[in-house]
């Protein structure tokens, strides 16, 4: 095995955890922002789809569109 997987199995059991779950919900994050530009017409992005589809492929560039990235639909 490689020497990163020793020393993450050699960590206590809560910082195992916490790295896991960290992980889960940044995916999560990304997977949602993934999704959401997908299905969005490109009227309601602010900005182009392919350039927030770079920038979200990780969790921070993800929370920035969930944020920043989006107009509100029309009522």
């Amino acid at each position: 095995m490689s020497r990163a997987i020793e020393q993450f199995k050699q960590r206590p059991p809560v910082h195992r955890f916490s790295t896991v779950l960290l992980i889960a919900v940044s995916l999560g994050l990304v997977a949602t922002a993934e999704y959401d530009i997908q299905r969005r017409p490109a009227d309601q992005v602010r900005g182009s789809k392919l350039l927030w589809r770079f920038v979200g492929l990780n969790a921070l560039g993800a929370a920035g569109y969930m944020r920043l990235g989006r107009r509100a639909e029309p009522q």
